[in-house]
């Protein structure tokens, strides 16, 4: 128990602080949001571009890793999706949008930095990359094409779909998958100073990116939203890790020496809460509340969830 919590306090120690920093009024909600902005847009691309480039893309690409979590991301969306339609009677915009909290996780804010105590950096930075693929190239744009298609209903997909990959490819971490994968598979080696660049940017997003939540945090309101908060975290805290795992296991039975290491980071990172920019996705629809309320409440009941993910990794993976 001590192991497991030896791992997750500086995590939530971070979280806090960022919090208390808030309460205080030590730091405004605009210099909050530069931190943000500077993850966002220069740590967390250089994070990518560091993982894809550090080593052989052969070694940085699963095809296990990326059908288990793809699958079961994809799963957990449609899950989701299903229950928001079926049994909330919840519009299609409403539904796609609770769906993609519990199928896309907080994989640079939360994921990585988890996982590179439990896992070690360089193996954690592979997995951000890849579980960064399925979030950015699959889970983000269906869900958002599916909210923007409930808004206007009479519009053609195709001109629907364009518009939401347009905006897409202009994401700074698209653009940092992008960037590493060219460089990745070009084999062209980049210049000392510039690595040096990266490798200072990407060290600084785990702890920038923990002070950003905790700041995030502070001020949140729950109430009225119980019963949505609820559904949408135990999908992701539950339902989006045991899909994962699941496939991951169904697979092992179809290439037998898949190596146990990728399922104990496919499992960590799918125990993560959601996207960190979830509201703001929400925002665009009227869904802010829910949202900054879900991210409150998954971020604080994944301490639970990954301590006890943590210690099955630590004892049994």
């Amino acid at each position: 128990m001590f192991d497991v919590l030896a791992i997750t306090a500086p995590i939530f120690l971070l979280i806090g602080i960022g919090y208390t920093a808030r309460w205080r009024e030590l730091i405004s909600p605009v210099q909050l949001s530069g931190i943000g902005t500077f993850v966002l847009y220069f740590s967390l691309p250089a994070l990518v571009i560091k993982a894809l480039t550090q080593n052989p893309l052969e070694d940085v690409l699963s095809g296990s890793f990326l059908v288990a979590y793809g699958l079961g991301s994809i799963g957990t969306f449609a899950l989701g999706l299903l229950v928001a339609r079926r049994l909330q009677r919840k519009p299609l915009t409403e539904g796609a949008l609770q769906a993609l909290g519990m199928a896309a996780s907080n994989s640079g804010f939360i994921g990585y930095p988890v996982g590179a105590l439990v896992l070690g950096p360089t193996v954690a930075a592979k997995f951000l990359a890849l579980c960064m693929l399925i979030e950015n190239l699959v889970i983000i744009p269906l869900a958002l094409i599916l909210a923007e298609a409930g808004q206007q209903q009479g519009v053609r997909l195709g001109p629907l779909v364009r518009h939401t990959l347009q905006r897409l490819a202009r994401n700074p971490i698209m653009i940092g998958l992008a960037t590493g994968l060219t460089v990745a598979i070009s084999g062209i080696s980049l210049p000392v100073p510039l690595e040096r660049v990266i490798e200072m940017l990407a060290s600084a997003s785990a702890p920038a990116a923990l002070f950003v939540i905790g700041g995030t945090l502070y001020g949140l309101q729950l109430k009225g939203m119980v019963r949505d908060i609820a559904s949408i975290a135990s999908g992701k805290l539950l339902l989006h890790p045991l899909l994962v795992s699941g496939i991951f296991l169904l697979l092992t039975w179809f290439v037998p020496d898949i190596d146990t290491m990728l399922l104990a980071g496919a499992l960590l990172f799918a125990s993560c809460p959601m996207i960190s920019v979830y509201p703001l996705l929400g925002a665009r629809f009227g869904m802010e509340g829910i949202g900054s309320a879900a991210l409150m409440a998954s971020t604080l009941l994944s301490f639970l969830t990954l301590s006890t993910v943590i210690w099955v990794v630590s004892h049994h993976l």
